[in-house]
């Protein structure tokens, strides 16, 4: 799995989540019941996950949808 997006941004994640369901890209939210240790605060940013054969498409619907600034370079 490569790290696609790493937010804070809970509307952001369910964007990236739409976008990806309707591409037909699996992918794994990684660190969302990490609120419950902090207490909701929103600290601790949740990462999206995909495929690694998926990663080139994933990463093109969200630059398709504006959203390229958002994507990690690193991964």
């Amino acid at each position: 799995m490569q790290e696609l997006v790493r937010t804070n941004d809970a509307v952001l994640l369910s964007a990236v989540g739409a976008l990806l369901d309707g591409a037909a890209i699996d992918y794994l939210v990684m660190d969302q019941n990490m609120s419950i240790l902090e207490g909701s605060l929103g600290v601790i940013p949740r990462r999206v996950l995909v495929h690694a054969d998926d990663l080139r498409a994933a990463r093109q619907v969200l630059t398709d949808a504006g959203l390229a600034h958002e994507l990690r370079t690193d991964g």
